[in-house]
């Protein structure tokens, strides 16, 4: 199905589904009108929301002028903004994109379709691009290291952890306890769906290099090194009997081999001649099991608060389009519930009920 067709399919259903398109910003003058009209012509029926982080080239009036519905978030920070979009904006289905137009708005409708068809929670961009300007080298690298991280943390194969572009369900962004504060939103975002068992997906699209006259607001090893923190902290705070006991067998193997040459001379001569070497490994081994026992502990603490987080996921809406494929009233049944590309082409059929 072609992009105009899926505009066609979003225009016929508007009072069905409203949908929330979140555009944090900080100094993005030169590219927030390109973001909002681009949005405006491939999700007609959407509402364009610009956040301004304290911009002070003007984005603000840009996007007002584009006709996007402006707001503020004084905290400095990517995460901040985002806890503020996802606490104030109510709708059924919300995009996250970059206002800085590197993200491509045509695949908005793909990525809407695809989350309402498959009943996902969250679906994210999986960025292709041709341009080297676009995604350099130190950069890929990173999102790749990191995201094998999670993913191997986590026990589920992601491509593109670090995406900005990405489509939410209402029941993600109501259960989603923000945290973060900066660039590394984007790793709690996926380790919130990964830890609540969601049904997620990526979709590849296309990314473009910044447009001249528009700067990164990324740098590569102060925000590396705070995503790699807030993996840490989420190891800690999710699997606190891996990143504990990881801890204890750090502590362990030194505390053995320090003390295994003093229980040799011990057993063969009966004194301890380095005393404060004994002290040392058995305070090693002693702190070994004591950080084994913190992440038991903790590990029954983290189970509850994960079955908490999942009943109040499950007590929010599901995806709003499961009402439109119910048994209709007059009695005709559906032979197999159509996909949405299917209704857009007018190739679905019904038969009447025997």
């Amino acid at each position: 199905m072609d992009n105009a067709s899926l505009v066609r399919l979003f225009n016929d259903i508007p009072d069905r589904l409203s949908i929330a398109v979140l555009v944090p910003c900080y100094n993005e003058a030169a590219t927030i009108a390109n973001v909002v009209t681009d949005f405006q012509k491939f999700l007609p029926s959407a509402v364009i929301y610009v956040y301004d982080n304290n911009s002070h080239d003007g984005t603000s009036e840009v996007a007002r002028a584009s006709g996007a519905v402006v707001r503020y978030e004084s905290l400095r920070g990517k995460g901040n903004v985002v806890r503020r979009m996802f606490a104030d904006i109510e709708a059924d289905v919300y995009v996250l994109v970059d206002g800085d137009a590197t993200y491509d708005a045509a695949s908005a409708p793909k990525m809407v379709c695809k989350l309402l068809e498959d009943g996902l929670d969250m679906l994210t961009s999986n960025r292709i691009s041709i341009d080297q300007k676009a995604y350099r080298p130190g950069h890929r690298f990173g999102n790749k290291l990191l995201t094998k991280l999670v993913s191997t943390v986590f026990g589920t194969q992601i491509v593109d952890m670090l995406s900005g572009y990405r489509v939410f369900s209402r029941r993600y962004v109501k259960s989603f306890p923000a945290t973060a504060k900066g660039f590394e939103t984007e790793t709690e975002l996926t380790v919130h769906a990964l830890e609540l068992r969601m049904r997620i997906a990526e979709l590849e699209a296309p990314y473009f290099p910044r447009p001249d006259g528009s700067e990164s607001k990324l740098s590569t090893y102060r925000d590396g090194l705070r995503i790699l923190w807030m993996i840490g902290r989420l190891i800690r705070e999710e699997r606190p009997l891996q990143f504990f006991a990881s801890v204890a067998l750090m502590l362990l193997l030194p505390g053995v081999m320090l003390g295994s040459s003093i229980l040799i001379e011990f057993v063969e001569t009966g004194l301890v001649p380095r005393l404060p070497t004994a002290v040392l490994s058995t305070g090693l081994v002693l702190l070994s099991f004591l950080s084994l026992y913190s992440g038991i502990v903790l590990n029954s603490v983290s189970v509850s608060r994960r079955e908490a987080r999942r009943l109040a996921y499950l007590q929010l809406k599901g995806p709003i389009l499961a009402n439109i494929y119910r048994k209709p009233k007059n009695r005709i049944r559906i032979n197999s519930r159509p996909k949405l590309a299917e209704i857009a082409a007018g190739t679905h059929s019904h038969v009447l009920e025997t």
